[in-house]
């Protein structure tokens, strides 16, 4: 089953982030969220609500590249945590953020949207984003030998 396209969903009219993977049904993005340099996100690309939206075969494909995602991130980075989330309350569109945590991050152990326990570490933040052409290449690999 194909969703149509939903205008003014920001996932439908828009990648929703910096692309590191493109496939068929799905992408994997990089968001730009201050303090977090190792935010991701797997959209769905048809417009589907709710994780039940979608066929056995297809859950098991999104499902899929999530832990690839997780994987990658655990592998390059060693975060304190990962955290793996799909709300949509937001945006009512199919998508998982996959987020790899550290100890020193503003908001650690709480959740990203929890409230601020200290200052931004700059110079911590700037070596995770240098892993990540590195970490998103071996990503994308992994990514096409599950996605075709």
């Amino acid at each position: 089953m194909t969703a149509p396209r939903v205008a003014g969903c920001p996932l439908c009219e828009g990648a929703g982030g910096r692309v590191v993977f493109e496939a068929p049904a799905f992408r994997v993005i990089h968001a730009a969220e201050e303090g977090f340099p190792a935010f991701y996100r797997v959209v769905w690309k048809d417009h589907v609500a709710e994780w039940s939206d979608l066929a056995p075969e297809a859950r098991a494909l999104c499902m899929d590249a999530v832990v690839v995602v997780e994987q990658c991130l655990r592998d390059a980075l060693a975060p304190a945590k990962i955290n793996i989330a799909a709300l949509g309350n937001m945006v009512p569109h199919l998508h998982w953020h996959v987020i790899a945590r550290f100890g020193w991050d503003p908001r650690f152990p709480g959740s990203v949207w929890a409230e601020v326990q200290r200052e931004r570490e700059l110079k911590r933040e700037a070596a995770i984003e240098q892993l990540l052409p590195a970490l998103e290449q071996k990503m994308a690999e992994r990514l096409a030998t599950r996605s075709s």
